[in-house]
Protein backbone atom coordinates (compact mmCIF):
# COMPACT_ATOMS: atom_id res chain seq x y z
CA UNK A 1 0.00 0.00 0.00
CA UNK A 2 1.37 3.57 -1.21
CA UNK A 3 1.12 6.46 1.30
CA UNK A 4 0.05 9.99 -0.54
CA UNK A 5 0.91 12.98 1.26
CA UNK A 6 -1.22 15.18 -0.77
CA UNK A 7 -0.07 19.05 0.02
CA UNK A 8 -2.44 21.58 -0.86
CA UNK A 9 -1.15 24.59 -2.55
CA UNK A 10 0.12 27.80 -0.83
CA UNK A 11 -1.58 31.19 -0.68
CA UNK A 12 -2.10 31.89 -4.43
CA UNK A 13 -1.59 35.81 -5.40
CA UNK A 14 -4.35 36.86 -7.04
CA UNK A 15 -3.48 41.02 -7.13
CA UNK A 16 -3.42 40.68 -10.99
CA UNK A 17 -6.31 38.86 -11.71
CA UNK A 18 -8.03 39.86 -14.88
CA UNK A 19 -4.84 41.72 -15.59
CA UNK A 20 -1.94 40.88 -18.42
CA UNK A 21 -1.90 36.80 -19.06
CA UNK A 22 -4.14 36.42 -15.79
CA UNK A 23 -7.40 36.80 -17.79
CA UNK A 24 -10.13 33.89 -18.08
CA UNK A 25 -7.95 30.55 -17.86
CA UNK A 26 -4.88 32.59 -17.67
CA UNK A 27 -5.92 32.76 -13.72
CA UNK A 28 -4.28 29.66 -13.40
CA UNK A 29 -0.58 30.98 -14.34
CA UNK A 30 -1.02 32.93 -11.06
CA UNK A 31 1.81 32.69 -8.74
CA UNK A 32 1.83 31.94 -4.92
CA UNK A 33 2.09 35.28 -2.73
CA UNK A 34 4.75 35.75 0.07
CA UNK A 35 2.78 34.06 2.54
CA UNK A 36 2.30 30.91 0.10
CA UNK A 37 5.57 30.54 -0.07
CA UNK A 38 6.42 30.88 3.36
CA UNK A 39 3.46 28.08 4.05
CA UNK A 40 5.42 25.36 1.49
CA UNK A 41 8.13 26.23 3.52
CA UNK A 42 6.69 25.12 6.68
CA UNK A 43 4.76 22.64 5.22
CA UNK A 44 8.34 21.11 4.09
CA UNK A 45 9.51 20.68 7.46
CA UNK A 46 6.99 18.05 8.24
CA UNK A 47 9.11 14.84 8.95
CA UNK A 48 6.40 12.79 7.09
CA UNK A 49 7.84 14.08 3.76
CA UNK A 50 11.19 13.45 4.13
CA UNK A 51 10.21 9.67 2.96
CA UNK A 52 8.80 10.21 -0.32
CA UNK A 53 10.58 9.39 -3.05
CA UNK A 54 9.05 11.38 -5.61
CA UNK A 55 6.61 14.81 -5.87
CA UNK A 56 3.62 14.48 -8.58
CA UNK A 57 1.78 17.92 -9.53
CA UNK A 58 -0.88 19.46 -11.06
CA UNK A 59 0.46 21.54 -14.33
CA UNK A 60 -1.31 24.74 -12.80
CA UNK A 61 1.35 27.44 -11.06
CA UNK A 62 0.12 27.49 -7.87
CA UNK A 63 0.96 23.74 -7.53
CA UNK A 64 4.23 23.80 -9.60
CA UNK A 65 5.65 26.49 -7.66
CA UNK A 66 4.61 24.94 -4.24
CA UNK A 67 6.36 21.53 -5.62
CA UNK A 68 9.65 23.14 -6.66
CA UNK A 69 9.77 24.40 -3.03
CA UNK A 70 9.08 21.00 -1.63
CA UNK A 71 11.36 19.55 -4.14
CA UNK A 72 14.35 22.04 -3.14
CA UNK A 73 13.92 21.62 0.02
CA UNK A 74 13.83 17.99 0.16
CA UNK A 75 16.17 17.50 -2.83
CA UNK A 76 13.29 15.23 -3.87
CA UNK A 77 12.66 15.23 -8.06
CA UNK A 78 8.77 16.35 -9.75
CA UNK A 79 6.51 14.78 -12.13
CA UNK A 80 4.12 17.06 -13.56
CA UNK A 81 1.08 14.65 -14.40
CA UNK A 82 -1.90 17.31 -16.05
CA UNK A 83 -5.06 15.34 -14.80
CA UNK A 84 -4.20 16.03 -11.38
CA UNK A 85 -5.67 19.82 -12.00
CA UNK A 86 -8.09 21.53 -10.29
CA UNK A 87 -11.94 21.03 -10.21
CA UNK A 88 -13.51 21.59 -13.94
CA UNK A 89 -16.25 24.67 -13.59
CA UNK A 90 -16.92 22.83 -17.12
CA UNK A 91 -16.69 18.85 -17.44
CA UNK A 92 -16.07 19.26 -21.31
CA UNK A 93 -12.94 21.34 -20.81
CA UNK A 94 -14.81 24.77 -22.15
CA UNK A 95 -13.60 27.58 -19.93
CA UNK A 96 -16.64 29.72 -17.89
CA UNK A 97 -16.39 33.21 -17.17
CA UNK A 98 -15.77 33.85 -13.53
CA UNK A 99 -20.07 34.64 -12.11
CA UNK A 100 -20.36 30.94 -14.35
CA UNK A 101 -18.05 29.81 -12.69
CA UNK A 102 -18.39 31.09 -9.24
CA UNK A 103 -22.27 30.00 -9.26
CA UNK A 104 -21.03 26.40 -10.42
CA UNK A 105 -18.87 25.67 -7.67
CA UNK A 106 -21.66 27.27 -5.29
CA UNK A 107 -23.86 24.68 -6.78
CA UNK A 108 -21.18 22.04 -6.07
CA UNK A 109 -20.53 22.66 -2.66
CA UNK A 110 -24.46 22.69 -1.96
CA UNK A 111 -24.28 19.70 -3.36
CA UNK A 112 -21.39 18.22 -1.95
CA UNK A 113 -20.38 17.19 -5.38
CA UNK A 114 -23.12 14.76 -6.36
CA UNK A 115 -25.75 16.27 -8.10
CA UNK A 116 -29.12 14.88 -7.93
CA UNK A 117 -29.63 11.53 -10.80
CA UNK A 118 -32.07 14.15 -12.58
CA UNK A 119 -29.62 16.46 -13.38
CA UNK A 120 -27.58 16.74 -16.09
CA UNK A 121 -24.65 19.22 -15.00
CA UNK A 122 -21.88 20.54 -17.20
CA UNK A 123 -19.14 20.77 -13.91
CA UNK A 124 -17.46 18.00 -12.28
CA UNK A 125 -19.15 15.80 -9.88
CA UNK A 126 -16.66 13.89 -6.53
CA UNK A 127 -17.19 10.83 -8.81
CA UNK A 128 -15.37 12.61 -12.40
CA UNK A 129 -12.61 13.73 -10.11
CA UNK A 130 -12.04 10.64 -8.58
CA UNK A 131 -11.87 8.81 -11.87
CA UNK A 132 -9.42 11.49 -13.21
CA UNK A 133 -7.06 11.28 -10.29
CA UNK A 134 -7.13 7.51 -8.97
CA UNK A 135 -5.29 6.38 -12.41
CA UNK A 136 -2.69 8.86 -11.96
CA UNK A 137 -2.09 7.88 -8.48
CA UNK A 138 -1.88 4.29 -9.38
CA UNK A 139 0.46 4.60 -11.56
CA UNK A 140 2.95 5.79 -8.26
CA UNK A 141 1.90 2.97 -5.65
CA UNK A 142 5.47 0.65 -6.39
CA UNK A 143 6.28 3.90 -4.17
CA UNK A 144 5.83 3.74 -0.44
CA UNK A 145 5.25 7.62 -0.31
CA UNK A 146 4.38 9.96 -2.43
CA UNK A 147 3.96 13.53 -2.23
CA UNK A 148 1.42 15.47 -4.16
CA UNK A 149 1.19 19.09 -4.64
CA UNK A 150 -1.97 19.92 -5.85
CA UNK A 151 -5.50 21.67 -5.09
CA UNK A 152 -7.74 21.54 -2.03
CA UNK A 153 -10.65 19.89 -4.56
CA UNK A 154 -9.12 17.13 -5.77
CA UNK A 155 -8.33 16.83 -1.95
CA UNK A 156 -11.87 17.03 -1.03
CA UNK A 157 -12.53 14.53 -3.77
CA UNK A 158 -10.58 11.99 -2.20
CA UNK A 159 -10.72 12.72 1.49
CA UNK A 160 -14.17 11.98 1.94
CA UNK A 161 -15.12 15.92 1.49
CA UNK A 162 -12.28 17.06 3.69
CA UNK A 163 -11.21 20.29 2.66
CA UNK A 164 -7.67 21.16 3.69
CA UNK A 165 -6.19 25.07 4.28
CA UNK A 166 -3.55 26.20 2.02
CA UNK A 167 -0.28 23.83 2.60
CA UNK A 168 -1.95 21.76 4.88
CA UNK A 169 -1.08 17.61 4.64
CA UNK A 170 -3.40 14.95 4.07
CA UNK A 171 -2.67 11.38 4.07
CA UNK A 172 -4.22 9.50 1.34
CA UNK A 173 -3.63 5.53 1.05
CA UNK A 174 -4.17 3.38 -1.90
Amino acid sequence: MATFYLVRHGQTDYSERNKKIYQGFGVNLSPLSTDGVKEIINTSKDKRLCEACVILSSPYTRAVQTAAILSKELQIDISIETDLHEWMANKNYVYEDDAKAENNYREFVKFKGTYPADCNRDREDMRSMRNRILPVLEKYKQYPKIIVACHGMLIQSLCNGYHPKNGEIVEFEL
